[in-house]
């Protein structure tokens, strides 16, 4: 492997777990809803687990069918927001930033880049002071139109290659889902690490069959694969 001189991480189930992104959300909404559904915080926000492992498809619309409560589009609407603003209670894996640390001492630049709602995005950024331990972050909403360059999208990569001073040759990429995180290697000669984190995306099938280049269990794990 070239030289690599800057790491970039995805966000989601790389370097935090979207399953307690999830519960955070719901735990919040439930505390919203216990007046207007005169059920207690708990209650509500068991379910909306057990609904989403069901099927992680219109949660808040099937609580209230779930309930025999009528609901309206402003209604659900209004919980949607709520779930993506409030500010969630989340902490990076614990490899994370032992990992920060060992490239900062190597002179290794980092960055991220992540898709989903941008203000989602940004209260999980923000709740991890995420911009104390990168060099660069690119949320992918703030781009363009709703998801118009969310990732395979090649335009964040392209821009963080500029942010940073780097060849793309320069650059591995770090994330765990197969549908979109690893396809960038077929378009620039970026490096790409899947880590395995058994998330919400880990059985998704591969954007064209473009697999990783390597495969870890541990942020640790990458020193050995970037040669510095």
């Amino acid at each position: 492997m070239t030289e690599i001189k800057a790491v970039i991480f995805d966000l989601d189930d790389t370097l935090v777990s979207e399953k307690k992104y999830i519960e955070s959300g719901y735990l919040h909404v439930a505390k919203l809803l216990t007046k207007k559904l005169g059920k207690e915080k708990e209650q509500i926000y068991q379910l909306l687990i057990a609904l989403f492992r069901k099927s992680p498809k219109n949660v808040f619309n099937r609580l209230f069918e779930e309930l025999n409560l009528d609901y309206t589009n402003d209604t659900i609407k209004d919980l949607v927001c709520a779930y993506r603003n409030h500010p969630p209670e989340i902490a990076f894996f614990d490899d994370v930033l032992p990992c920060l640390d060992m490239m900062k001492k190597k002179k290794i630049k980092t960055g991220i880049i992540t898709d989903g709602y941008a203000s989602a995005q940004r209260q999980k950024l923000n709740a991890l002071k995420a911009s104390c331990y990168f060099d660069e972050i690119i949320v992918t909403d703030e781009l363009g139109e709703k998801g118009e360059y969310w990732k395979p999208h090649p335009l964040a990569f392209s821009l963080m290659k500029e942010k940073l001073g780097v060849e793309f040759d320069e650059m591995c990429y770090i994330g765990d889902n197969p549908e979109k995180d690893f396809y960038i290697s077929f378009i620039y000669p970026i490096k790409t690490i899947k880590i395995e984190r058994n998330g919400v995306h880990a059985n998704k099938n591969y954007l064209h069959d473009i697999r990783e280049n390597y495969s870890i269990h541990h942020l640790n794990e990458i020193f050995s694969l970037i040669a510095h």
